[in-house]
Formats: structure tokens, C-alpha cells, sequence
């Protein structure tokens, strides 16, 4: 049964926004500079496009590629075929990659978390090897699961040929696939904790170490910024997928095809700037905050459980621009035990302007437990008298 409309005058009218999978752009009414083939700016909540150029236009995107290998590597631990401190034997072929690398050892085997670091912070190839023939078997099983997880994503314009990005035929991507790739990858929380390494030691399991700096820049020149990936080959020039978060909004920007590192940063710099300048992310829903009603159970000591939204609705919009959105819930009167912490109870949907734009699932805060025999029992007595 679905309860009433609570509306809020809060987005201006006439905004399109997109969330949980709607997607469309606002206007940027100034013109953000980007030096560089090809561009696509959004906000990562609802991801709302800001500013885009040629952005569907397939390229090469080098080490950029490694975003969908780290993707597949986190939701392989998060599924349960990998875990973080499992050892991992690197193969000759791994160990042979060419390019950036740790220089593994082929034979000798390395903790997956230790693998996985070295992918985000210096964009190992080796390392990008030894997981994805961990995790799939082959490197060109892995390829076909980074294709298989770019079309579930919706990124159309994206093809793999390798979990490396160092030059292959056919294999290509587009700013906007990068974007919806970083995106899904900064679910991940872990992965923040790997991009925030400046420089590093990687150790190996002979005793000696290997220098890891971070290739992304911005993650020390740009206040905000705690995540991305850089690439480049002279067939890709200079390329960065990256995001930075003030307050309460996250923006993703990708570049690709910047002629250098010092213009590519620029760019992305410029686009943050932008973003924080002009718009704003107001959540009207947060993720683990205890919804105002509860939900009645039967058949529990446990009358009632507080709900909370399993992710965030958000409302972005131009700074001071003001208009209406409205939530719907969709919920069952009641709720039946046993319930866990984290069951499905129902969801919430928001509307912008009488649009939606985003949905997300209602979940227990609380566990209600089934009556015992005796319980229920006495229940059923009471009720009878």
C-alpha cells in the first residue's frame, strides 16, 4: 500500500535530473574550457550531466581500462571469490607485463589487497594480470567479464581487449562509459582507502620493495579530489577519470586526449570548479537515517522496526534555484517476523517537477524475531480475553 506525498519546495523548475538510473543534463549556461579530445562531467549522486564534449565518441583510453579491472576485482571480494588477504601466485606471463608495474616475481604469490592497492595507486600491469587470471582464470576470460559488465552498465561505446589498456586491437571506450565506470567503482569504500597513498613501499615476499607513487596528481592538488585513474599512450594522449567530493556532493569528470598531464589536470580542475561553483546536491532521503514512521510486526515481542533508505535520494540543482519534489513510499501495512537488519521492507521514490528521478530500497534497522511457542501462546490468550 502506498503511503502519501511528502513534497518540499527545493529544485528549481524546469531542471532535469537523473537518479538510481535516470539520466539527462542540465544546461551549463557558462562554457567550461576542456583541452582535450574528448569530455564528460556529472554529478555522482544523481548522475546529472553538466558538461559533456564528444563524449560518446569511441578512443582509446589507455590505463583508463583499469577501472573496470579494479571494479571486477572489488565485486569478486564482495561476492565471496576472492578475499583481501588470499595469496595470490603470479604467473610468468603476469610478471612479464611491460609498461607501469611492481615488478612481481613469477612464481611467488602476493596478498590480493597488497595487488589490488598497486592498481589504484601506480597502475601496475603486472599486477592487473596476476588478478584478472585469479579471478576468471585467463586474462581473456576476464576481458570477456569487463565487456559482459560494461553492457550491464549501459556503456555501449566501451570495448576491452585486455585488463591493462597498453595498446590492443580492437579496444576502445568514451567519456561518458568512464564516468558510468568510475562511478560504479566508487561504491567501493575500500577504494578511496587505496587512492589516498601518495608514495608507498610495495613489499615483496623476498624481502625487497618496490616504490609506488601516485599517478594521480590531483589527489594532492585539488582539495576534495580522493579518487581516479590516469592514463596515457601516444595513441591516447593524456587521459583522467577522476572525482572530488565538498559537502554533500561528488562530482565524476573524465578527459581524454588532453597533450599533457599539466593540461589534462588543468581541465579536470577547472570542471570541479565549475561544479562547486555552481550547483548543489541537497539529499531528501539519507542512506542509514532512521525514516520518521516505523513499521507495525506481527508476530514478534517486537511491535514495530524503524526503517532507513539503503541509499541516498538526492535533488541536484543550480545554486539558490528553488522548486518542488515529492517522495512516495510504497509499504506494506505490515510486516510479518522473523525480520533481519538489512530485509527488504519497501522502497522510495522521488519525483522532481512530477518526474521521477531516482528510487531506492526501505530496509529494517532492527531485527524483530519470531514468537516462541510460549509467546505466542499467551499472544493468542490475550486476544481471546
Amino acid at each position: 500500500m502506498k503511503s502519501a506525498l511528502i513534497v518540499a519546495a527545493i529544485l528549481a523548475a524546469g531542471t532535469s535530473l537523473g537518479i538510481g538510473g535516470y539520466r539527462a543534463t542540465v544546461s551549463a549556461e557558462e562554457t567550461i574550457a576542456v583541452n582535450g579530445k574528448s569530455a564528460y562531467v556529472c554529478d555522482y549522486e544523481t548522475q546529472t550531466c553538466v558538461y559533456a564534449k564528444n563524449e560518446t565518441v569511441r578512443l582509446p583510453i589507455a590505463s583508463m581500462c583499469k577501472i573496470m579491472t579494479l571494479l571486477l576485482t572489488f565485486e569478486a571480494v564482495e561476492n565471496g571469490e576472492l578475499s583481501y588477504d588470499e595469496a595470490v601466485c603470479v604467473s610468468e606471463r603476469a610478471s612479464s607485463m611491460g609498461g607501469s608495474q611492481v615488478f612481481l616475481d613469477t612464481g611467488l604469490s602476493y596478498r590480493a589487497e597488497d595487488l589490488m592497492r598497486s592498481v589504484a595507486v601506480c597502475s601496475a600491469n603486472d599486477s592487473c594480470v596476476a588478478l584478472s587470471e585469479r579471478v576468471a582464470g585467463s586474462e581473456d576470460a576476464f576481458v570477456e567479464r569487463m565487456n559482459d559488465r560494461a553492457r550491464e552498465l549501459g556503456a555501449d561505446n566501451t570495448l576491452f581487449a585486455n585488463c591493462t589498456g597498453l595498446p590492443k586491437d580492437p579496444q576502445y571506450s568514451c567519456a561518458k562509459d568512464a564516468a558510468v565506470m568510475l562511478s560504479a567503482l566508487l561504491k567501493h569504500d575500500k577504494y578511496y582507502e587505496f587512492c589516498k597513498v601518495w608514495n608507498e613501499d610495495f613489499a615483496h615476499p623476498d624481502g625487497r620493495t618496490t616504490q609506488m607513487t601516485n599517478t594521480n596528481k590531483l589527489i594532492r592538488a585539488y582539495e576534495g579530489c580522493d579518487g581516479g585513474k590516469t592514463g596515457f599512450t601516444n595513441e591516447a594522449g593524456f587521459c583522467l577519470a577522476a572525482t572530488a567530493k565538498r559537502g554533500d556532493m561528488r562530482v565524476v569528470s573524465v578527459i581524454i586526449g588532453a597533450e599533457s598531464a599539466k593540461v589534462r589536470n588543468k581541465s579536470i580542475s577547472d570542471c570541479f570548479n565549475y561544479c562547486f561553483d555552481h550547483y548543489e546536491n541537497k539529499p531528501v532521503l539519507k542512506a542509514g537515517e532512521k525514516l520518521e514512521n516505523a513499521i507495525s510486526v506481527h508476530g514478534s515481542k517486537t511491535k514495530e522496526v524503524s526503517l532507513t533508505a539503503k541509499e541516498n535520494l538526492t535533488v541536484f540543482q543550480k545554486k539558490g534555484e528553488n522548486g518542488e519534489f515529492s517522495i512516495e513510499y510504497d509499504l506494506p501495512k505490515q510486516i510479518k517476523a522473523p525480520v533481519a537488519a538489512g530485509d527488504l521492507v519497501g522502497y522510495a521514490t522521488l519525483y522532481v517537477n512530477g518526474m521521477q528521478s531516482g528510487k531506492t530500497e526501505l530496509i529494517a534497522m532492527e531485527e524483530a524475531k519470531s514468537y516462541t511457542w510460549w509467546e505466542a501462546y499467551r499472544d493468542g490468550a490475550r486476544k481471546w480475553n
